[in-house]
């Protein structure tokens, strides 16, 4: 079978839908074919987009930066101050509330009192901390360590590169699970009051204002936006 170009996938989605561009412009399409690939790089993982990324611990600090762009963390490494050729450590994943409570049970030595560090030697522990709101190194979100580094170890992190669909397009990311989550792409011009039937725009973003009769609901706002929070919270139906 011979490969799709962009302009045959997108003609052959015109022609599934029976539609032509008039109605399936390329804004259209392309958010089809981007949701398409975002799926299809989180549940089937391929050897070819894996990536390690190394670094170097900071004594006294408990977390690191997770790698630019990375979709998901499949490990973390930690080796000695010194290199990374001889056989390093997996460190074992728990959830942040697990590393909280170890590190205040004094396993290990007191740690500088200038950080707040409780707990210093070499890390056991990980977990997601969160915070990833983009794609760079400072936006990617930060991992969790526990005991806190003593000194500064090598580290490498093992994981996939993937792609905030809202990022270059400004529409609404693809969600495939029963849940409550916020965006900043819906419609501003539009009223959001609370248990309100939501819908995917024509400009792919969500609204309250259903844009055709034909047009399904997709959730119900569980979080109208305000000054204070600039984003919509829904769950997804």
């Amino acid at each position: 079978m011979a490969g799709f170009t962009y302009a045959t996938l997108t003609t052959a989605i015109q022609n599934y839908c029976e539609v032509d561009t008039t109605v399936f412009t390329s804004t259209i399409t392309d958010q089809f074919i981007m949701n398409a690939e975002f799926r299809i790089n989180n549940d089937l993982p391929m050897d070819s987009d894996r990536f390690v990324s190394e670094g170097t611990m900071a004594a006294d600090v408990n977390n690191v930066r997770v790698p630019a762009g990375t979709l998901f963390v499949r490990g973390v490494e930690v080796f000695n101050a010194s290199n990374s050729t001889e056989m390093g450590t997996w460190l074992e994943r728990r959830d942040q509330t697990f590393l909280s409570e170890y590190v205040g049970r004094l396993t290990g030595p007191e740690g500088s009192t200038t950080s707040g560090a409780d707990v210093t030697g070499k890390p056991k522990y990980y977990a997601m901390f969160g915070g990833a709101t983009g794609t760079t190194d400072t936006t990617s979100g930060s991992i969790y360590l526990a005991p806190t580094p003593d000194v500064n170890y090598i580290y490498r992190i093992a994981g996939r590169p993937g792609d905030d669909t809202t990022v270059g397009s400004g529409r609404i990311t693809i969600h495939y699970q029963r849940g409550i989550y916020a965006t900043s792409q819906f419609d501003t011009t539009q009223a959001y009051p609370l248990n309100v039937t939501l819908y995917v725009g024509l400009d792919g973003k969500l609204t309250s204002s259903q844009p055709t009769d034909s047009h399904p609901g997709v959730a119900i706002c569980t979080g109208p936006p305000s000054a204070a929070a600039g984003t919509l919270e829904f769950m997804l139906l």
